[in-house]
């Protein structure tokens, strides 16, 4: 749950601060009249984004149990390669995200009302797009409760919260730090999902190794623990875990999280909606 809604807020943040960074600059250049194609193009982003959801959960309900494995380690990979490059293509545009923006959109209200529905719904169902791949994901790595949605549910809220507070100047945050904290934790969040992707995998038959296990600590956390739940809600740890397993979370986490930590050449100031 935790960790669902840590990717709630994140992923809700970036979507929801490009919401404000058009809305804030047609609203600053006096075309408020283009306002309801935005909104339309955000709204044609969103039901894509849940149609994309909800056609990955009933795809994989129809599956056998090999398939279904074989279906949820593949896309538990592809999320972790999702969250891998967004958390760094935030690192590095960040800084330029809103001039960026603001000049998409200057160029498709020049074309017409189409382009700027078109354009909307291409920087917010970018975002989207990601969320409900990694939204699957990790709901399934979770197991099969409310509390993935729920936890989810709840980092949206509170990422749209933020956002609005943010565009109406109520509200100042650091968002370098922000996004730097928060990608941080979503290394070893996506290390878990990659952790759980593999052993999907060797579930399917796909990758070797099942039975052959690093460690056994279910007698000292067990899953239905508490701290247990507590730890596979987060990191999407297991008290079992195959050598597979632990050498693809500790080669990611080290790997990225390295890379991560380099010190960037130019610092990205945070990014600010007025």
């Amino acid at each position: 749950m935790l960790g669902n809604a840590l990717i709630g807020l994140r992923e809700g943040l970036e979507a929801a601060l490009v919401v404000a960074i058009l809305v804030a600059f047609l609203v600053r250049t006096g075309r408020r009249s283009e306002l309801p194609r935005v909104w339309a193009g955000v709204a044609l982003a969103v039901a894509v984004s849940v149609g994309v959801t909800l056609g990955l959960t009933l795809t994989q309900q129809a599956l056998t149990f090999s398939a279904q494995e074989a279906l949820g380690g593949s896309l538990s990979i592809i999320a972790v390669g999702f969250v891998t490059w967004m958390i760094f293509w935030m690192r590095s545009h960040g800084r330029t995200l809103s001039r960026e923006l603001e000049g998409a959109l200057d160029r498709a209200v020049s074309m017409g009302p189409w382009a700027v529905v078109v354009m909307a719904a291409l920087a917010v169902g970018r975002e989207g797009l990601e969320t409900a791949i990694f939204f699957f994901a990790a709901a399934q790595a979770a197991g099969e409760t409310a509390g993935p949605l729920v936890g989810f549910l709840i980092g949206i809220a509170i990422a749209v919260a933020l956002a609005y507070a943010i565009y109406r100047g109520a509200l100042t945050i650091d968002l370098g730090r922000f996004f730097t904290v928060t990608g941080f934790l979503l290394i070893f969040v996506a290390a878990g999902i990659l952790a759980y992707g593999v052993h999907d995998l060797q579930e399917a038959g796909i990758l070797p190794g099942l039975t052959t296990l690093a460690f056994d600590v279910s007698d000292v956390i067990p899953a239905d623990s508490w701290y247990g739940t507590l730890l596979k809600g987060i990191f999407n740890f297991s008290p079992r875990t195959t050598v597979l397993e632990a050498v693809v979370w500790s080669l990611y986490v080290v790997v990225v999280l390295a890379l991560f930590l380099r010190p960037a050449r130019r610092r990205a100031p945070a990014t600010t909606v007025a």
